[in-house]
C-alpha cells in the first residue's frame, strides 16, 4: 500500500487541479486547508494553518511526497519553514514546491516595489528554505496563470478606464499545464531546481487587456501608465519572463474563449 501525498493548498486554482490529476493515477491524497471541507471520496483533508504552524504534524504524518501549492502575496518563507519543520520530524518526504519564473530577478528595494512585486520575494525566500531544508525536493518557477490575469483584469474593468503598465509583458500559462507537471515531478525522483515553465506566447500587457474586454464583450479606455522603481524597470526587461521555456501548449485566446466568451 502507498502513502498519502499531501498537498497543501489543495483548495485552490492549482491545488484543486493538482489534486484530481493523482487521484486520476489512483494516489491517495491528503489535503491540507485552513478550513473545514466538505467530504469528498478519495480525499482526506486536515485543518491546519502554515502561517502559524498549527495542525501541520497530523497532516504530514506518514506521508513520502509533499506538493507544497500553498502560497500568496507575502509569508511563504515563513510557511515553508513550518511545513519543513513538521516534515522534518516525520521522515524525508520529497518536497514538491510551485514558485514564479522572476524569483531572485526582480530587486525590491523600496516600500513601493515590495507592496507592488513582494510576491516575487515571497516566493524565492520559500525556495531558500526548502533547498537548505535537508529534505528533498523539487522546485518549479511557472509564469503567470491565466486564471490570475483574468481575476486581475475583472476587479479592472469595474474602474472607468483600465491603467495599462507601459513597457509590461507577460508569459502566462495553463494553469492546468502546471498542475500536471507537479504531478510527473511528485511521482518522479527529486530533482532540485528544474527548467522553468512558461507559456507559448509573451504579449504586451495592453494586449492581454484588450483579448479579455473583446471576449467579455466589454468596452474600456486604457490608459497608459509608466510604473516607478527598479521592479517595474526588471520586469520591463523581462526578469518574469522564461522565453526558451515556452513549452505550455494551450493559449491565452482559447482559455478566454473557453472561460470568459462563453459566460459572457
Amino acid at each position: 500500500m502507498t502513502s498519502p501525498i499531501l498537498v497543501t493548498g489543495g483548495t485552490g486554482t492549482l491545488g484543486r487541479q493538482v489534486v484530481e490529476l493523482l487521484q486520476k493515477t489512483g494516489q491517495e491524497v491528503r489535503v491540507l486547508s485552513r478550513s473545514p471541507q466538505p467530504p469528498r471520496a478519495g480525499v482526506e483533508f486536515f485543518i491546519g494553518d502554515l502561517s502559524t504552524g498549527v495542525g501541520i504534524d497530523s497532516a504530514v504524518q506518514g506521508v513520502e511526497i509533499i506538493i507544497h501549492c500553498a502560497g500568496g502575496p507575502s509569508g511563504d518563507g515563513l510557511k515553508a519553514q513550518n511545513l519543513v519543520r513538521a516534515a522534518s520530524l516525520d521522515g524525508r518526504p520529497h518536497l514538491v514546491f510551485i514558485s514564479v519564473v522572476g524569483a531572485g530577478r526582480i530587486p525590491l528595494r523600496s516600500k513601493a516595489d515590495r507592496a507592488m512585486f513582494g510576491y516575487f520575494g515571497s516566493k524565492l525566500a520559500a525556495e531558500r528554505v526548502i533547498a537548505q531544508s535537508g529534505l528533498p525536493f523539487t522546485t518549479l518557477r511557472a509564469t503567470q496563470f491565466y486564471d490570475l490575469l483574468v481575476l486581475v483584469a475583472k476587479q479592472m474593468v469595474k474602474l472607468p478606464a483600465m491603467p495599462s503598465p507601459t513597457g509590461f509583458r507577460f508569459q502566462p500559462v495553463d494553469s492546468g499545464e502546471v498542475a500536471a507537471r507537479l504531478v510527473d515531478l511528485a511521482l518522479s525522483e527529486p530533482a532540485g531546481r528544474v527548467p522553468d515553465l512558461g507559456g507559448p506566447r509573451i504579449y504586451p500587457v495592453a494586449d492581454l487587456l484588450r483579448d479579455y474586454l473583446s471576449a467579455a464583450h466589454r468596452h474600456r479606455v486604457l490608459v497608459p501608465l509608466r510604473m516607478p522603481g527598479s521592479a517595474a524597470r526588471a520586469i520591463r526587461a523581462g526578469a518574469n519572463l522564461a522565453p526558451d521555456q515556452a513549452i505550455g501548449r494551450r493559449t491565452w485566446e482559447d482559455f478566454l474563449a473557453e472561460r470568459v466568451g462563453h459566460s459572457a
